[in-house]
This record gives C-alpha cells, sequence and structure tokens, in this order.
C-alpha cells in the first residue's frame, strides 16, 4: 500500500479504538442519574460570578430566582467589577420577578495569583458559609435553569451520594457558525473526559462543567475550593480534579433543562471563546502542542484527504481505508447534533470543523507567547503558572 494508505489505516485503527475504549465518549445518553426526593431538603446557597453580564442577566437570573426548591435557598450574585451595571441591574431584577433572596456584592480587585472569576466564586464561598449550607450551586450568569432544576440536582445528589453533581448546559445553536461550532466543541470535550469514566469510583478521569456545579460544602471545604485552584483559568476540571483527588464522588453529564443564553453569532466569537484558554488546556507545553495538532491532524484530516488522493488517483486502498475512518467518524458525531437538533448533513463536516479547532489551539500557543496569555472578560493572565499542574 502506499503511505497515504498506510496513515489512512492508522487514522482507521485510532477511530476503532475511540469507538470502543474511550469510555463511549459519542454516546448521548448521560443524563441526571436515579434519584429520589430526600425527607428533608438540605440548604443551599447559588454563587453566581458575573462581569459585565448585563445583556444576559435578564434572561438567566430570573430563572435562578424562580427556583421551585422545597429547602432554603439563596443567592449571591458577585459582581466582579463589571462597567455595563450589571449589579444594579441584578437588584432591579430581584425586585421586579420577587421569588429566592438574592445578595449582591462586589470582591474588588484579585489579588496575584488568582484569576478573577474564581475570586468572585471565593467571595461568594465566603458570604454563603454564613448561612451554613450543605451544598453550594456554581452557574455562570448566563446560565437558564429550568424551574426543577435545583431540587433535580440536590436529589440526584442526595441518592447517588455524590460530593459534586455537574451538567454540561446546552449552548446556543443558532446562528450558522454555531451550528457548525458548538456541538463539535462538546463532542471533542466528552472524547477527552468521557463521561462515563468521570462517574466511576476509581477511574482517574475528572472533569465538571463550570456553568452548572452542585458542590457539596464539607467537600468543598477539604478539597480547599477554590483556594487550590485560584490560579486555574479552566476552573471546572480543576475543580473536578480537587475533589476527586481528596476521595470525593463526582458526576457530569448532559443537561436536559439546563441552558447557555451567551450568542457567539460570528465566527470570532466562537474563536476568542476557544483560543483563550486551548493552550492552557495544553499546560503552555510546546511538545504536548505538537503532539496534539500531530493527533488532530491523523485523526480528523487524514480521512478525507486519504479519500479524495484515492479516488483522484492515489489508490484504491487509501481510498477505501480513508473512507471508513471518515464513515466511522461520522457516525460518531450523529448522537451529538441529534442532542443539539441540528441536521444529519452537519456530521460530515466534522474535519472542517477539527481544522478550525486545530487553527483556533495554535492560535491560542502564539497569543501566549506574544505576552497576552488566556483573556477572558477583559482580564489576561500571562503567567506561564497561570494554570496548575492538573495531571
Amino acid at each position: 500500500m502506499s503511505a497515504i494508505a498506510w496513515t489512512a489505516a492508522g487514522s482507521l485503527a485510532a477511530w476503532l479504538w475511540l469507538l470502543l475504549c474511550q469510555g463511549f465518549f459519542w454516546r448521548t445518553d448521560v443524563r441526571l442519574p436515579r434519584r429520589t426526593e430526600p425527607d428533608v431538603w438540605p440548604s443551599v446557597c447559588v454563587v453566581v460570578p458575573a462581569r459585565d453580564e448585563a445583556a444576559v442577566l435578564p434572561t438567566s437570573l430570573p430563572s435562578l430566582l424562580a427556583q421551585d426548591y422545597p429547602g432554603r435557598a439563596e443567592i449571591f450574585l458577585i459582581d466582579d467589577g463589571s462597567s455595563d451595571g450589571t449589579g444594579e441591574l441584578a437588584r432591579e431584577l430581584a425586585r421586579r420577578h420577587g421569588g429566592l433572596p438574592l445578595t449582591v456584592d462586589s470582591p474588588g480587585e484579585p489579588p496575584a495569583g488568582w484569576t478573577g472569576k474564581l475570586w468572585a466564586v471565593r467571595h461568594g464561598i465566603g458570604l454563603a458559609r454564613a448561612r451554613d449550607p450543605e451544598y453550594l450551586l456554581l452557574t455562570d450568569a448566563d446560565i437558564a435553569h429550568a424551574p426543577d432544576s435545583l431540587r433535580e440536582l440536590v436529589a440526584a445528589a442526595r441518592t447517588g451520594g455524590f460530593d459534586v453533581v455537574s451538567q454540561m448546559a446546552r449552548l446556543r445553536v443558532e446562528s450558522r457558525w454555531e451550528r457548525l461550532v458548538v456541538p463539535a466543541f462538546v463532542y471533542f470535550f466528552a472524547q477527552l473526559y468521557p463521561f462515563r469514566r468521570i462517574g466511576r469510583k476509581g477511574a482517574r478521569t475528572a472533569a465538571a462543567a463550570g456553568g452548572c456545579v452542585l458542590l457539596r460544602a464539607e467537600a468543598a471545604e477539604r478539597a480547599r475550593i477554590p483556594d487550590a485552584i485560584r490560579h486555574a483559568v479552566i476552573d471546572d476540571v480543576a475543580l473536578a480534579r480537587a475533589v476527586k483527588g481528596g476521595g470525593g464522588h463526582i458526576w457530569l453529564g448532559l443537561a436536559e433543562r439546563v441552558d447557555s443564553v451567551r450568542p457567539y453569532p460570528r465566527l470570532s466569537d466562537l474563536w476568542r471563546m476557544v483560543s483563550r484558554s486551548a493552550y492552557a488546556q495544553l499546560r503552555h507545553n510546546p511538545l504536548v502542542l505538537a503532539g496534539t495538532v500531530a493527533g488532530l491532524a491523523l485523526v480528523y484530516l487524514v480521512p478525507p484527504v486519504a479519500l479524495i488522493t484515492g479516488l483522484a488517483g492515489g489508490g484504491t486502498a487509501a481510498a477505501v481505508v480513508g473512507g471508513l475512518a471518515w464513515l466511522v467518524m461520522t457516525g460518531t458525531y450523529v448522537p451529538m447534533l441529534r442532542y443539539y437538533r441540528q441536521p444529519l448533513w452537519l456530521a460530515p463536516l466534522l474535519p472542517f470543523t477539527a481544522f478550525l479547532y486545530l487553527l483556533m489551539t495554535v492560535d491560542s500557543a502564539v497569543q501566549h507567547y506574544r505576552g497576552r496569555g488566556a483573556a477572558w472578560k477583559g482580564r489576561t493572565y500571562t503567567r506561564p503558572d497561570a494554570v496548575p499542574d492538573e495531571g
């Protein structure tokens, strides 16, 4: 066989391994686990770090205020130095909608060694401790919850004995670029952190989705959350690893009625979302970056190249093996597109989307070495140790 055919065979072997041996990452049936309502509902404090979120709060915050929770619950929205009136808007929404009690406070500028979001979370947890809650719900300001979201999370945590129950909110998919990029974002995340392994006791895989994390207060204190992860840009994964590393039991799955309302209408918006932390995910290691680029090329780009080259006269073997690898890849993407209610003709375009992610990852590294680092909400984290070793 030709070199391209052998390379395509390597890609096909990689896809067969991913299909069968990577925790069935491509399945989308990991939803909230079996749960029964407790006899006595524990108290919960909801902590919402918010920085310049006036555009999304009118949709997201009323959904928190309206939580139908039988126990004691209270919301702490931490206005992290907003310049758009986020704090005052939150107070006005609480006056207008009523519901759960809301406290709005500000932590001031983060000290050296802290990312802004985690400094705000620390301030919110500090306020919540005065209420002595059993659970903390850490949720982003762009997340809208169904009225029974909190009670379902608590019931699942109590029934399963979980220290963390996290749901990956369903991201918005309305614009052309959102439809192309967003389902793949969740697909790639699940490939890196298979949900089935996360919930398995004894498994090393640990991750959470920062938009919706129910955390047992005692487990947070035992794992020194958030102080132990104060440098983390990818704070949700760092949180899950800290809790699991301390002996905690965690669970992560796809949400059914927890949605992100943040729009990403242009490719540039999605590009910033991914590139702001992609190189941090690789621990700012150029060798890991090189391996990641090579891996993405082998797994996602070689199959269509082999098929096209083979059909153009490069050999039948290259076309057949490349086509089979592309077919397996396409099949694994179909469940995620169905979860996002998107047309299935997007599935064969996954190699193109993966190429975009490859470019975003390289751009993230370029920005890092230009001294710009990971950026979010007007802050840039440039220090090489901005993300701790999470191995």
